[in-house]
């Protein structure tokens, strides 16, 4: 365990932080799908707290970049992680047995398009997801940015 991750507080939903907890004390070598697809671990700061926070979430690739979705189950409401990313986006994942730091940006309309149905054959709910809400979903990418 480095200095970063004792210094990170995994996200308070029962089955996201068994998930994080298991890929984590694995090195990436358990706990890296969900239904399937798989997953990364993100570590981003609260806005307000300034705290390092941890999640997990189904990502998708675009060339070197991975691409993550702020869908929320659609709800109406952005997730939290999402905002925070906003405010700030230099980030730290973990995919698989690497971990490293990254920037987040959300797609334009016309980048989204181009992605989305990628995504939704990686995870159909997430067509499901952007019915039930009148919030345009946001998807992000994430870039390398060590290394």
């Amino acid at each position: 365990m480095t200095d970063h991750d004792s210094e990170v507080v995994i996200s308070p939903t029962g089955w996201v932080a068994d998930q994080a907890r298991v890929y984590e004390e694995s090195g990436g070598t358990k706990g890296t799908t969900l239904q399937g697809a798989p997953c990364l671990l993100l570590d981003y700061r609260g806005r307000k707290s300034g705290q390092w926070r941890r999640t997990v979430l189904i990502y998708g690739r675009d060339g070197d970049d991975y691409l993550i979705v702020a869908s929320y189950g659609g709800a109406d409401e952005h997730p939290l992680w999402y905002l925070n990313l906003r405010a700030d986006p230099d980030v730290r994942l973990r995919v698989g047995t690497e971990r490293f730091a990254a920037r987040a940006e959300t797609l334009s309309a016309k980048d989204k398009a181009r992605v989305w149905d990628s995504l939704v054959a990686l995870f159909p709910p997430y067509a499901d997801y952007q019915k039930k809400t009148s919030r345009d979903i946001p998807v992000v990418r994430l870039t390398r940015t060590d290394g």
